[in-house]
């Protein structure tokens, strides 16, 4: 499905808005009739509560409830919780509310309409409640990044029985293709020919072939690349996981998602940017030629990397990635992967936590997670923790057993493999385990729409 508003010719009905603090105002506003249907229905203007107004041809129209400030706060998009109980067809606000307001109930509605229906007839309506207000350049900015999660999301729903390498590969490459931009891929040995040992070796278990895939679009502006973990399924490997710890694993393609959906904001709005989207797409599994504990890999930089845990596979990946992304030249470069569980310990699944050691980039970022309503924390690249990934026998270690700060950790590692500065990296979880307003239970784009209001500062455009 995509997100979208109503036509600008059609007939609306208006959703008045009223906070605790205005009801009663708005209440002495209303026709007699309305005022007694409100106080009988105990409407109290709560966060999200919907009130429908009848008339004698039906609903004529609707009130929402926005809370208090406390209220506002505690649950983001809280006030679109309920849009989907509205009837279908054209709505437009009416009522006070500030710019910001209007932008986070109305990229709120789009996200609370996505469902994923792939496997099951969908329980929504064919016809949706849509939200009509004037052509803007908010507006436009707003559905690109509601188009951009429903991206990620679908790819991170899509169990790995459907979205392998194979088919992760095809979403990518039909990205590329919507917006004109250039793809290629590096697929099986041709990763040990072509300089990606830890991407092979990481993959070479699975019968679905590992693969390096990367996407260019645009040819002015500053240089942006991105890189994304696309784990499509990580039973653990050697080290396997117990049946509870590969429950949400078709979900380690997250990163790659996120990154995916990002790149389609970008190119959907025409940013003044050059685009290069990097992932390293395999499958963690186990067969006799699968990577072994204590194994040492050479990577593309020529650092060496003791394997103490075939589990600790994503930032493998990467490190891969990233060395090649810093092959050439980049202004920004930002890596996005579902890393590590102590992230989620560390902030739970709602945060998205980021690594990055420039002042400027962090100011943007921040500013950028708040007009995007897209919450992230700043974890610390520590550098005197730098002694914990250095096994002795080799350059690096994957997974040093010291059972603290993993997540600080990996990003250390990562960052191992990047050349010059400007360089971030998000540890997300890419799922939201109970459905919220605008984030239903499944597959999560975390960040996205942080950076992407972040740009401009960031590049300089």
């Amino acid at each position: 499905m995509t997100p979208r508003f109503a036509d600008q010719d059609a007939l609306s009905r208006p959703l008045t808005v009223v906070r605790p603090d205005t009801l009663q105002s708005v209440l002495n506003a209303q026709p007699l009739a309305t005022q007694s249907w409100m106080r009988e229905t105990k409407f109290a203007a709560g966060l999200g509560e919907i009130l429908l107004i009848p008339g004698p041809t039906g609903v004529i129209g609707a009130f929402l409830g926005l809370g208090d400030a406390a209220a506002r706060a505690r649950l983001r998009f809280g006030a679109a919780k309920s849009i989907k109980t509205l009837p279908a067809g054209a709505w437009h606000i009416d009522g006070d509310m500030s710019s910001s307001e209007m932008d986070e109930l109305t990229l709120g509605w789009m996200l609370q309409l996505y469902s994923f229906d792939r496997y099951r007839p969908s329980k929504q309506p064919s016809e949706l409640p849509l939200l009509k207000r004037p052509v803007s350049a908010a507006q436009t900015a707003l559905q690109a990044m509601a188009s951009g999660e429903y991206l990620t999301r679908d790819l991170i729903n899509t169990p790995a029985s459907d979205l392998g390498p194979d088919e992760l590969e095809a979403a990518f490459f039909d990205l590329a293709a919507r917006f004109g931009a250039t793809s290629t891929v590096v697929r099986g040995d041709d990763l040990l020919t072509q300089g990606f040992p830890m991407i092979h070796a990481v993959g070479r278990a699975s019968p679905r072939a590992p693969r390096l895939l990367e996407m260019r679009w645009g040819n002015r502006g500053p240089k942006l690349t991105l890189v994304g973990k696309g784990v499509c399924f990580d039973t653990g490997g050697l080290n396997i996981k117990p049946s509870s710890g590969m429950l949400l694993m078709k979900k380690d393609m997250g990163g790659a998602a996120t990154v995916l959906g990002l790149a389609q904001m970008i190119m959907q709005l025409n940013l003044p940017v050059q685009l290069r989207v990097i992932v390293g797409a395999v499958e963690n599994v186990i067969s006799g030629n699968a990577m072994k504990p204590k194994d040492i890999l050479t990577s593309r930089k020529g650092l060496t990397v003791e394997v103490n845990d075939t589990d600790a596979e994503g930032r493998l990946v990467l490190g891969d990635a990233l060395a090649y992304a810093c092959e050439e030249p980049h202004d920004v470069l930002i890596s996005m992967a579902t890393l590590t569980g102590a992230a989620r310990v560390a902030v739970g699944p709602d945060l998205a936590p980021y690594y990055s050691d420039d002042a400027g980039l962090v100011a943007a970022l921040e500013a950028g997670a708040i007009a995007g309503f897209d919450p992230v924390w700043r974890l610390p690249f520590w550098t005197p923790y730098e002694t914990i990934i250095e096994p002795g026998i080799a350059d690096l270690d994957n997974a040093p057993g010291w059972g603290f700060a993993g997540s600080v950790t990996a990003a250390l590692f990562l960052r191992r493999f990047v050349d010059g500065p400007r360089y971030m990296h998000f540890d997300i979880y890419g799922h939201s385990p109970a459905d919220a307003p605008g984030r239903p239970k499944g597959g999560a784009g975390q960040g996205a729409r942080a950076i992407l209001n972040a740009l401009p500062a960031m590049l300089g455009f």
